[in-house]
């Protein structure tokens, strides 16, 4: 199975940054993994919400914003939104409902993460699950940092490796 984290908008604080490399890098000792990103958009003052998402929304089905044409979405993918309104599970929990999804042969399993306001219906009804990392709300930059970090956890869980302790 590959793992794509989707997510709208770059990165920009080098930290955070140098943080996600190295988890996206130890991540790759397991399975195929990447992140692709959606260009935010501009000018975004005399939009609404609900339009700002609408927006995003065709992005994320017309491209990944990458130098290739891909599809954000492709046939079969398994859509897993990190969501406010999703399920929480402690990292052992993750491990296990990723090890579950991995032994369903899934092809690829897209994370993705929103633009500022959330996800459109549009969206929403495309994905197959939604998880939560945390009833508090982070910068989705952290979000990007914790989430590559939960990932590598789980691999390492999975695999009987000692990063974990509990």
């Amino acid at each position: 199975m590959k793992i794509t984290l989707l997510v709208v908008g770059k990165t920009n604080d080098p930290h955070f940054i140098a943080g996600i490399e190295e988890y996206a890098k130890r991540i790759r000792h397991y399975l195929p993994f990447d992140i692709e990103v959606i260009p935010e958009l501009r000018n975004t003052k005399s939009l609404s919400e609900e339009q700002q998402k609408e927006k995003e929304a065709d992005l994320l089905f017309r491209n990944s914003g990458m130098t290739s044409m891909l599809k954000a979405f492709q046939p079969g993918d398994h859509i897993v939104l990190l969501d406010e309104h999703g399920r929480e599970h402690r990292s052992v929990e993750f491990a296990a409902w990723m090890e579950k999804r991995m032994a369903a042969g899934l092809k690829r399993m897209v994370f993705v993460v929103g633009g500022p306001y959330g996800f459109s219906p549009r969206i929403y009804e495309k994905a197959n699950e939604k998880v939560s990392l945390s009833r508090m709300t982070f910068s989705h930059q952290m979000i990007r940092l914790i989430f590559t970090e939960q990932i590598y956890r789980a691999m390492t869980i999975i695999n009987g490796e000692p990063y974990h302790h509990e």
